[in-house]
């Protein structure tokens, strides 16, 4: 596990990169379209009307079958193909159950939204060889690459 903390993006040119190299978004705690005022939807709202695939995986609303009108998963481990990019809306003391599952689908980046931050989970993302953005917007960033 030789210089991990490289995998942890702060700079402004590695997030311009990352995002860069970004097509598809699996989303972590995405939800429906009746909380769009929340930014757990209208971000994800904002990367798809950007361009981006957005993969949604709800944590709750167990009757939601679709948002964007794409299925969605139950579990990061169900996608079963690549991604390219996490991000996470979720609570930073949920984030450790999650990380295996991360781990397992090997995206090239995670993206924990502004406000949250797990060092510990960010820390074996980065030794696992995925890069890490915390406590940062999606949207807001992504504004601004688009510039």
């Amino acid at each position: 596990m030789s210089d991990w903390q490289t995998n942890l993006i702060t700079d402004p040119d590695g997030i311009v990169d990352l995002i860069r190299h970004t097509k598809s978004i699996a989303v972590l705690g995405i939800k429906p379209e009746s909380h769009g005022d929340q930014a757990a939807h209208y971000v994800p709202a904002h990367m798809r009307d950007a361009g981006y695939e957005i993969i949604p995986v709800p944590v709750y609303y167990p009757d939601v079958t679709e948002i964007f009108g794409t299925p969605v998963f139950r579990k990061l481990t169900d996608i079963g193909r690549p991604v390219d990019m996490v991000n996470v809306f979720r609570r930073p003391s949920d984030i450790d159950q999650h990380v295996d599952d991360i781990i397992a689908i090997k995206p090239k980046s995670v993206w924990f939204q502004l406000g949250i931050r797990n060092d510990q989970a960010a820390q074996k993302l980065a030794e696992a060889g995925i890069k890490v953005v915390q406590d940062r917007c999606l949207m807001v960033e992504e504004r601004r690459v688009a510039r």
